[in-house]
């Protein structure tokens, strides 16, 4: 049996890290398992662009912000021959927000995943809930440390409790004798109270310095010690600004020689010939929003006589008398407590003794042997290898359509064009491409679903692009709050887009004054056609001639503009394909599948076989590239991709999904081969979660669609652009689902 770790290591200085290796060595080194012989190996992660000189265990690192390395690191994991992957997750070790670059490499794992969790929000953010969810649901088995872990987990975070294992915190079984740990370190005339861990602000130590003067008037010979280094993210924003606060408390109190602070990270020998030398052991956080403490589980498995305020994980390890409890902040109940254990000896020693006896019982060599038997469970049930693969038309998967996030987001204006968060953002105004692609989703909307409030917010905007239309047919595209002008001609994009909502309005008008408004609209602007230059112009506007060619087959002048605008497109995709690249453009940029889309659109209008095969080849190019692995991974719009290059993940957009699921759309129209339906749903699964960071791009409370994914993860501004495009994919996985049914 092989199994593959991941998570920090020494020698790097973080307490995950010596997590992990006690773990690894406790199944590895030191296992007793009967039924095979164990081995395993590390990818260690390492602190932002820090490296460190790993032990041999250590067959790959992953730098933390990094995203390839990731993708690497589960590469060389699938090809390694592990059984399995156990992974320590706490949201800080992993790049992105919330720790989210690690999802991509949990998904494309080809082995079973135990996750030990080390942090569990009560009250997470969204994207912090999201993280951990998806986390539990690629794991085969949770592992947690508290009782009140599992609490959160089925509670908050919605884990089956079947999938939940509880296993202790390991603690090294190393043991000193007191009275030779303090004559080693000199201190055999003092009575020690320990605090030892990585230093911030919320472990609270303030409370036991504020605490010391009453003591220390009975026992002088009472020593603090405080043993840790700042913690490293603390150092970089803020420096030693706690440190220093601390020493100032300490001169203030008188209590130079009663409060000592050690700065450094000791190896765990050391550590625990401290614990043993210690009278007292304190963990005086802050608040009760700590799930697990190593600190802690060490202390009482050395057995030691432990204070400690009620967080969680302190409010189950002490229970029975194995330690004492204080008020949050309460330095006078903590004084109190302290004289009352140096008055009573005895009660002291039994603190010691349960403790000890506790301790005894979650030593490493059981915990790493409670960790073998799960992955002997798992390994036992023969699990699937997980293959990915296209998702399959279900439309019972889709959330209920909803016109919510829109109707915040219009006013009489039009569509407002940007958001923070799911409010819209008055301070961007309106643009025309967004009213456009406004109207063709009202427009959808109400011929599939007789949606009366679509049909209500459509001559808004309408009447937005007549607005925006110059006399020479061209549109402005920008309009500020206060209804200023902000541009005299706008992008070509922008009017390709709106010459596509004008013809689906031609083909599709609810009543006779849209057809005619649209109809003056779109024909005062077609003189502009044939001066289009940008590619993706040119194809939006040949998806609005097609629509509306599809009612007016008979104007011989309109199809006309339509073959030579395809003509233009194939012009470019002659001078820049080759065997290998089969492409319109040198690269791959934005809204790729509009380009392909556009050519199977004048395919079925003008029956031309050379339209038909360009558009099929390119559209299998893009296929390729991007819907490879069974799932949608867009192109970036960070730096794209070049011919010879390397393509970009960030920033992905939900425009580009929706352009994928109507070329497919459309390519089944033309082919009737259902397998496109399955590649659409695929491409409409990209909002869903199945993408690159398997993190949902629609949320469920606001109804809006995010705006994409960055480097640091999932843009939450849910602006027009990114929920009309979901809400258009919508209908038409809708519509796609209706047309199955007709020729099943």
């Amino acid at each position: 049996m092989k199994i593959a770790y991941i998570g920090t290591y020494p020698p790097r200085e973080c307490g995950i890290g010596t997590f992990t290796m006690n773990l690894y060595k406790s199944m590895v080194s030191g296992n007793n398992s009967t039924t095979d012989l164990i081995e395993g190996f590390i990818v260690a992660m390492d602190d932002h662009e820090q490296t460190f000189n790993y032990p041999e265990e250590v067959k790959l690192t992953i730098r933390q912000e990094h995203q390839r390395d990731y993708l690497k690191a589960v590469k060389f994991i699938n090809l390694s021959g592990a059984d399995i992957c156990v992974l320590e997750h706490e949201f800080g070790i992993y790049g992105g927000q919330n720790g989210i670059y690690i999802l991509p490499l949990l998904h494309r794992l080809e082995i079973p995943l135990i996750v030990t969790l080390h942090t569990i929000v009560k009250t997470p953010s969204y994207n912090e809930k999201a993280v951990l969810q998806e986390i539990c649901k690629m794991a085969h088995k949770v592992v947690v440390m508290s009782h009140k872990a599992i609490e959160f987990l089925t509670s908050v975070y919605n884990v089956d409790k079947e999938k939940i294992a509880f296993i202790e915190h390991g603690v090294p079984d190393i043991q000193y004798n007191q009275e030779q740990s303090k004559k080693e370190f000199k201190l055999e005339n003092k009575k020690i109270l320990l605090t030892f861990g990585i230093i911030s602000r919320n472990k609270g130590i303030e409370t036991v310095i504020k605490a010391l003067p009453k003591v220390i008037e009975k026992y002088p010979e009472v020593l603090y010690m405080v043993l840790g280094k700042t913690h490293p993210n603390v150092l970089r924003h803020s420096g030693e600004e706690y440190r220093n606060y601390l020493q100032r408390l300490i001169k203030s109190l008188n209590l130079d020689n009663h409060v000592f602070f050690m700065n450094e990270f000791v190896n765990q020998k050391e550590l625990f010939k401290y614990l043993s030398a210690s009278d007292i052991y304190i963990t005086p956080y802050l608040n009760e929003a700590q799930i697990t403490s190593g600190t802690l589980s060490y202390a009482i498995g050395v057995g030691s006589a432990v204070i400690s305020t009620p967080y969680w994980h302190a409010s189950e390890l002490l229970a029975d008398g194995r330690g004492r409890l204080f008020n949050f902040n309460d330095s006078e109940e903590l004084s109190m407590i302290f004289m009352d254990l140096l008055d009573h000896p005895e009660a002291l020693k039994n603190l010691r003794k349960k403790a000890y006896d506790y301790g005894k019982t979650i030593t490493w060599p059981k915990s790493g042997g409670k960790y073998i038997e799960l992955v002997e469970q798992i390994l036992a049930t023969k699990p699937e290898v997980l293959v990915k693969k296209e998702t399959s038309l279900d439309p019972l998967i889709l959330p209920p359509f909803s016109l919510d996030h829109i109707k915040r987001m219009t006013d009489d204006t039009g569509i407002i064009q940007h958001a923070k968060f799911g409010i819209p953002n008055l301070k961007e105004g309106y643009c025309l491409d967004d009213n456009a692609r406004a109207l063709l989703m009202a427009l959808m909307a109400y011929r599939q679903k007789k949606d009366k409030l679509a049909l209500n917010l459509a001559p808004i905007y309408l009447s937005y692009i007549h607005y925006m239309q110059n006399k020479d047919g061209t549109f402005r595209n920008f309009l500020s709050f206060s209804r200023n002008f902000l541009d005299e001609v706008g992008s070509e994009d922008s009017f390709g887009r709106t010459i596509w909502a004008l013809g689906y309005l031609l083909g599709n008008a609810p009543n006779d004054a849209y057809y005619q408004t649209g109809k003056l609209v779109f024909f005062d602007a077609s003189p502009n056609f044939e001066k289009l230059q940008s590619i993706r112009a040119i194809a939006n506007s040949m998806v609005g001639i097609s629509y509306y060619l599809r009612s007016n087959p008979s104007d011989e002048s309109m199809t006309e503009r339509l073959r030579n605008l395809a003509g233009k497109l194939i012009k470019n995709y002659e001078e820049n394909s080759s065997p290998d690249w089969k492409w319109f453009e040198p690269l791959l940029a934005y809204d790729n599948g509009i380009l392909p889309l556009a050519l199977l659109h004048s395919a079925e209008i003008l029956y031309d076989d050379k339209i038909s095969k360009i558009a099929l080849e390119t559209m299998n190019f893009l296929t390729e590239i991007t819907l490879k692995d069974g799932y949608l991974s867009i192109i970036g719009n960070e730096k794209w991709y070049k011919k010879e290059g390397e393509r970009s993940m960030f920033a992905q957009q939900p425009v580009d999904a929706l352009a994928m699921v109507l070329m497919y759309h459309q390519a089944f129209h033309l082919t009737k081969d259902k397998e496109y339906l399955t590649k659409l749903f695929s491409s409409f699964m990209w909002f869903m979660g199945e993408n690159d960071l398997r993190m949902n791009l629609f949320d469920f409370e606001t109804k809006g669609c995010c705006d994409g994914f960055e480097k640091y993860g999932v843009n939450r501004n849910q602006g027009a652009e990114s929920s009309l495009s979901y809400l258009i994919s919508h209908l038409i996985v809708l519509q796609a689902f209706e047309e199955l049914e007709e020729i099943s």
